[in-house]
């Protein structure tokens, strides 16, 4: 049997023996839906990628800490978050901000009613769209409406009190709906 048809249970014990083809089997199978993850945290694909390394790399020397085996792509997938929210912090204290990331105009987004009609934009404009919001927006929708983590979860991996944590997704749920709004006239 090739290492392409087994499945996940039996190439992860391959890999616990150090085993090279069965880790690069594992690479392949997660390796998109890692880097996306990163990507949407970091916001640059080189430093996505090599987040991305660095959590398999983690990973595969810490596979006899997972407890349950069939948990290993959400293991992966908190190792990926947590390493891109360290990197991200880490960063952040020196980075630049762009001046066109400052200078939105805020009239343009006015008279936005609750119950506006969404409907017609596509996934890729409302990523986009999430791309413009505040660093710490971004990440929390992020974590909330794409990864699916719970507030607890978000405040936990963010490092904010749980009343931060609902005001912020809350305040970012509305930035976003702001900014979609004259989109989805379209």
């Amino acid at each position: 049997m090739t290492l392409t048809n087994q499945n996940i249970e039996q190439l992860l014990q391959l890999c616990k023996s150090d085993n090279q083809q069965a880790q690069m089997e594992v690479y392949k199978r997660y390796y998109k839906a890692m880097y996306n993850t990163a990507h949407r945290i970091v916001k640059d694909s080189f430093e996505a990628e090599d987040i991305m390394q660095d959590s398999f790399l983690t990973a595969f020397t810490k596979l006899d800490s997972l407890k349950e085996i069939k948990t290993f792509g959400s293991w992966l997938k908190r190792i990926v978050i947590n390493n891109s929210i360290h990197h991200y912090k880490k960063n952040s204290k020196y980075q630049d901000v762009p001046l066109d990331d400052v200078l939105y105009k805020v009239e343009y987004y006015t008279d936005i009613t609750e119950d506006y009609d969404f409907s017609n934009l596509k996934a890729k404009q409302v990523l986009e769209t999430m791309d413009t919001l505040k660093d710490n927006y971004r990440m929390g929708l992020t974590l909330h409406l794409i990864e699916g983590y719970d507030y607890e979860e978000i405040c936990e991996i963010m490092d904010i009190s749980p009343g931060n944590c609902r005001t912020m997704i809350s305040r970012a749920k509305d930035s976003l709906r702001q900014r979609l709004t004259p989109l989805a006239d379209y």
